[in-house]
């Protein structure tokens, strides 16, 4: 069954990537960015979410990178392509050029929409 439909449990390991019950993780990291994009965009389609907007590509991906290289700042703002329950973040170390982290938040879990946008305070 497709991740959107049966969302792993706490602690559970999926596809290489783990859940807390309310956000799965889980990183792609292909030969170049393109290559892992187009492994996230597959995945996001085996999995149940085929019909979220997407970035055309990995060139438009690119604009939704924070221009900045301050920690402090990458620590209340996410760094790259948000919608909900979908987050495509570029890691914090710019070295890993290849890289990309999928966070895909539980639609079914209580207050969802304050976790998703980090509005949830207890």
């Amino acid at each position: 069954m497709a991740l959107r439909e049966d969302f792993p449990p706490a602690g559970a390991e999926y596809l290489g990537g783990e859940s807390d019950g309310y956000v799965y993780r889980t990183v792609f990291a292909g030969s170049n960015l393109e290559q892992s994009y187009q492994m996230i965009r597959q995945f996001l389609q085996e999995e149940g979410y085929a019909d979220l907007p997407l970035p055309a590509d990995v060139e438009e991906l690119k604009k939704f990178r924070l221009p900045t290289r301050n920690k402090q700042i990458l620590l209340f703002e996410d760094n790259g392509y948000v919608h909900n329950p979908v987050k495509i973040l570029f890691p914090v170390d710019a070295r890993q050029k290849r890289t990309l982290i999928l966070e895909i938040y539980n639609e079914a879990a209580e207050r969802h929409l304050l976790r998703f946008h980090r509005r949830l305070t207890d």
